[in-house]
C-alpha cells in the first residue's frame, strides 16, 4: 500500500494531523493498533481550555511539597516504587516550574493555546459533532476564602495579559446555576471561554469520519515496527506493507517507546488519571463542568452520567491501577453535589497523558531522521491541542508558513 503520508496514533492528536494532511491534497493513512480515541482521548475531563494558558507546574513551596509527600492528597497520588525510575523527570519538572522559567514557559504555551477553539471549530463543523459541543464555559468552586482570593487574582492577571474571559460568583449565584450544590461557597469563578464536550472519545471518532470522508484511509498496525526506507518509511499492516514518504509520531504515552527505538532519549513522563462515571438525578441535575478546588476532582456532565475524573498519579505508564484517589474524591463529591448517583462501572477507568518536563508539547521534524514528525506530550491538553498541533504539523509538513512560531515546541530543545 502506498501513501504520502503515514499517521502513527489515533487519538486526538494523531486524528486531527490526519485530517490537516488529507484537506492538503496528501495521501494519508492513519495506523492505530485499536480504533479511534479508546485510550487516553476517550477518558479526559472533555474541556477546549481556551484558558489553559498556565500549565500544570510542580509545587514549588517546601509546606507544600511535605503535604504532598504524605500521598494523602485527592489531587495527586504516586507510586514509592516508581519514584527511582520517575525522580529525573520529576526533577526537571520541578525546575521548569521554578518563577522565571515557568514565566517563560507560559509566555511560549499562550499562543498555541490561543487558537485552540478556533481550530476545533471548523472540524467539528464540518464533522457534523456540533451536538457534543456545549459553549458555556466551566467552574472553579471554592469552599475556603484564601483559595478563593488567589484565583480570583490570577483571573485578573490572565484578562490583563492574554484577554481570557472570566467572571466571579457569590455562593448564592453559583447555587443558581447549579440548583443542585449542597453546600455553601466561598464563591466560584466563571472562565467564560472554553468550550465543553459531552463525549470526547465520541469527538475524536467524528473527526476519524470526517478524515474517511475526505478519502483518508484507517489501518490497524503496531506503529513500533516503523522502519525507515530507501525513499521514506515503511510498516506492516494488516493487509500488507504500508509506505510513505513521510510519517507522524503522534503515539500519545506509547511516543517514547518508538522514539527509543529510533535513538531518541528525550524526557518524556506519564501522569496517569481515572474517571468512574455515576448517575444523574432526575430533579437538578448537573449541567455544567465543575472542579472542587479544594481536592481537585472535576465532575462533568457526560453522554454515559456524570463523570467524576482525578488529579494526576505519578506511577509507571502500565503499572496496576490504583484508583484511591476516586475513592477518596467520591465523599467530597457526594457533599458538594448530593445528587450524584450510583457507580455505574464496576473499576474506574485508567489513562496516562504524555508530559515533557518543561510542559510544552513536542510538536516538528525529528532531528535525526528526514521526513519524520513528532507531534505527543500535551499532558493535560491533549483535546484542546489536537486541531493546533494537526494544523501546524501540517503546515510544515506541506512547506506552508506555520501559522504559530513552532520553533520552541521543536524536539531539539532536548537534545
Amino acid at each position: 500500500m502506498q501513501a504520502d503520508s503515514i499517521v502513527l496514533g489515533a487519538g486526538i492528536v494523531g486524528v486531527s494531523v490526519a485530517v490537516h494532511l488529507q484537506m492538503r491534497g496528501r495521501a494519508t493513512v492513519l495506523v492505530d493498533r485499536r480504533g479511534a480515541g479508546e485510550e487516553t482521548s476517550y477518558g479526559n475531563a472533555g474541556l477546549i481550555q481556551r484558558e489553559g494558558v498556565m500549565p500544570h507546574a510542580f509545587p514549588q513551596d517546601l509546606g507544600e511539597l511535605f503535604r504532598y509527600g504524605l500521598n494523602n492528597r485527592t489531587d495527586m497520588h504516586y507510586h514509592l516504587d516508581a519514584l527511582p525510575r520517575i525522580a529525573p523527570f520529576l526533577a526537571r519538572y520541578w525546575w521548569n516550574s521554578r518563577p522565571d522559567n515557568y514565566r517563560r514557559v507560559v509566555e511560549t504555551y499562550a499562543p498555541l493555546i490561543a487558537q485552540s477553539i478556533n481550530e476545533h471549530a471548523p472540524l467539528i463543523e464540518r464533522a457534523g459533532a456540533g451536538h457534543l459541543i456545549e459553549k458555556k464555559g466551566w467552574y472553579l468552586l471554592y469552599r475556603d476564602k484564601a483559595r478563593q482570593d488567589e484565583g480570583y487574582l490570577k483571573a485578573e492577571g490572565l484578562r490583563r495579559d492574554f484577554g481570557i474571559g472570566s467572571a466571579e460568583l457569590s455562593s448564592d449565584e453559583m447555587h443558581k446555576v447549579e440548583p443542585g450544590l449542597g453546600i455553601p461557597l466561598e464563591g466560584a469563578l466563571h472562565w467564560t471561554d472554553p468550550w465543553s464536550i459531552r463525549d470526547p472519545g465520541r469527538l475524536v471518532v467524528k473527526y476519524r469520519e470526517l478524515f474517511e470522508q475526505l478519502g483518508g484511509v484507517v489501518v490497524n498496525g503496531d506503529a513500533l515496527n516503523l522502519q525507515q526506507g530507501s525513499s521514506g518509511w515503511r510498516l506492516p499492516v494488516a493487509d500488507g506493507v504500508l509506505e510513505a514518504r513521510e510519517a507522524v509520531i503522534a503515539l500519545g504515552p506509547w511516543a517514547g517507546d518508538l522514539t527509543s527505538r529510533l535513538g531518541y532519549r528525550l524526557p518524556l513522563g506519564v501522569k496517569r488519571g481515572y474517571h468512574m462515571h455515576f448517575g444523574q438525578p432526575a430533579a437538578q441535575p448537573l449541567s455544567n463542568w465543575i472542579l472542587d478546588t479544594s481536592y481537585g476532582y472535576l465532575l462533568t456532565p457526560m453522554a454515559r452520567g456524570i463523570r467524576l475524573t482525578s488529579g494526576a498519579e505519578f506511577a509507571l505508564r502500565d503499572a496496576p491501577s490504583t484508583p484511591v484517589q476516586v475513592d477518596r474524591d467520591e465523599p467530597h463529591a457526594r457533599e458538594l453535589f448530593p445528587g450524584l448517583g450510583r457507580r455505574l462501572e464496576a473499576e474506574p477507568w485508567r489513562g496516562a497523558r504524555p508530559a515533557t518536563p518543561d510542559m510544552m508539547p513536542i510538536i516538528g521534524p525529528a532531528p535525526s531522521h528526514k521526513n519524520l514528525w513528532f507531534a505527543f506530550g500535551h499532558a493535560h491538553h491533549g483535546i484542546t491541542l489536537g486541531p493546533v498541533t494537526g494544523r501546524l504539523i501540517a503546515e510544515m509538513v506541506t512547506g506552508e508558513t506555520p501559522f504559530v512560531d513552532p520553533t520552541a515546541f521543536s524536539a531539539a530543545r532536548f537534545m
